[in-house]
């Protein structure tokens, strides 16, 4: 009976505490962890978030970069914060990819964290060397089908939405494209200008610069709408191949076991965020659409594209280590 009460006496203690965490909360400054380094659109993104929340809750939002190892340090790192609402990290699509593409992590994906929103759906731009005689994606395949293997793509290998984008359509369409691996997407965007490769696939805000100046010639969008800066580039799932869509997504999570109060507070305040003018005027344009909802809307979201995007990378047998 003294077990009993002594269980009931700590549970309700806990439920107290939870409620008076998220009624007083925050209380001090957060930490934004962003898995990648600065200067690229995960931490633009992060910025802007960050500087919204920062006037929202009245406490100061900073941005912590800690790339590496396709976000596993950033990831690993929030999975042994302190699960006080005071550490919170973005989710990168590499969240979504990395159980498939290594064979052991230093952290559990579906364990050790809290989904709170899902940011944003981006979309890239397949693009060919103006050198290629292609001017659309079906002009594309049917040069791929003529010479299997021959043709080559730029990537930054490791399950990138990138590679994927390229994977994705040749297992749509039974085609041989291999992969050159890059360090970096500048290098592979560089070579394809040269004509060293035939094709690459990029973010949208990265690449469109070289297809305004028409050193790459794009002829098709990844995901399923076409972007309001560049709305002459027609959709992949248009331009020949139905039902294709890669969307790379990103989101926003908490250690586990945050209290619940304080993850509906900040997936509230997160909202609000991307409903922003600062946020929107800077992401709408290249494509990039603001998302929002509830923590289960984007726990749903990240089983059914890992599930998605593992049948990919088991096909194309994508390994990073």
């Amino acid at each position: 009976m003294i077990k009993i009460v002594v269980i009931a006496f700590v549970a309700a203690t806990n439920l107290i505490f939870e409620k008076s965490s998220a009624q007083t909360y925050p209380i001090k400054p957060i930490r934004l962890l962003v898995p990648s380094a600065a200067g690229g659109t995960p931490d633009i993104q992060a910025r802007i978030v960050a500087s919204e929340l920062t006037k929202q809750l009245g406490q100061q939002v900073v941005v912590e970069n800690r790339g590496g190892a396709s976000g596993i340090i950033g990831y690993e790192y929030l999975a042994k914060a302190a699960p006080d609402g005071y550490t919170l990290g973005y989710s990168a699509f590499t969240f979504i990819t990395n159980p498939s593409t290594y064979s052991k992590l230093p952290y559990d994906s579906a364990r050790d964290f809290v989904p709170v929103i899902l940011q944003v759906m981006g979309t890239n731009i397949l693009t060919v060397s103006p050198a290629l005689p292609v001017k659309s994606v079906k002009e594309l395949i049917a040069l791929a089908r003529a010479q299997p293997g021959k043709l080559s793509y730029g990537g930054i290998g490791n399950g990138s939405s990138q590679q994927l984008s390229l994977e994705l359509l040749k297992s749509m369409t039974g085609t041989r494209i291999e992969h050159v691996a890059y360090k970096a997407m500048q290098q592979a965007m560089t070579d394809a200008i040269g004509g060293q490769i035939a094709i690459v696939c990029e973010n949208a805000p990265s690449i469109l610069p070289h297809v305004q100046s028409r050193r790459l010639r794009a002829i098709g969008i990844t995901g399923l709408k076409r972007i309001p800066i560049a709305p002459e580039i027609p959709t992949i799932d248009e331009a020949g191949v139905p039902g294709y869509e890669m969307a790379p997504s990103s989101g926003y999570m908490f250690p586990a076991r945050t209290p619940r109060d304080i993850v509906i507070r900040m997936n509230a305040e997160i909202n609000k965020a991307l409903k922003s003018q600062a946020f929107t005027e800077k992401v709408q344009p290249a494509g990039i659409e603001p998302k929002g909802g509830t923590p289960e809307e984007f726990i749903e979201h990240i089983r059914r594209e890992t599930a998605k995007w593992a049948a990919v990378i088991k096909a194309a047998d994508i390994r990073a280590d």
